[in-house]
């Protein structure tokens, strides 16, 4: 049975060369020392990866017939991919092919503290001194024992 996006008339879900770039950046096979069943391929469950993402369905509905193995075995090999930093050096090559390219376009880019961290030892400032004695009177928790009801008259 052939890979999903892999032939036919459709356009493959994987395309060869972001496969070819994909493909360095995995890790290898882990040994099993005591048999097992065969491994999936690693553009099998990818491609998987990429239709579930794409489509938005759960994992467990992953369809059986696009050959990509069970919707569990693509989210475990997603996790391992993660747990590798498999994705952060795909963005980083995916990144390099467009700059070399001239394709980033450097006019929207944004950058913010949270993508980048501060460097270590810049000296903190100085903690602000209190200027007055007391805090001001708290809005939402004020005594009431002033207060005197309302009577008609």
């Amino acid at each position: 049975m052939a890979l999903a996006g892999t032939g036919g008339m459709s356009k493959p879900l994987v395309p060869d060369a972001l496969w070819e770039t994909i493909e360095p950046l995995l890790p290898g096979e882990p040994p099993k020392p005591k048999g097992g069943r065969p491994r999936v391929p690693d553009r099998a469950c990818l491609t998987g990866i990429v239709f579930v993402l794409k489509s938005g369905i759960p994992w467990e509905l992953l369809p059986v017939e696009m050959g990509c193995g069970s919707g569990m075995t693509c989210w475990r090999r997603l996790r391992d991919w993660q747990a590798a930093g498999v994705w952060e050096r795909l963005h980083h090559a995916l990144l390099d092919r467009l700059g070399d390219a001239n394709q980033i376009d450097w006019e929207r880019a944004c950058l913010d503290s949270a993508s980048i961290p501060a460097k270590k030892g810049v000296p903190r400032p100085a903690r602000t001194r209190r200027i007055a004695a007391s805090q001001a009177r708290n809005a939402t928790s004020w005594s009431t024992a002033r207060a005197r009801r309302w009577q008609p008259a």
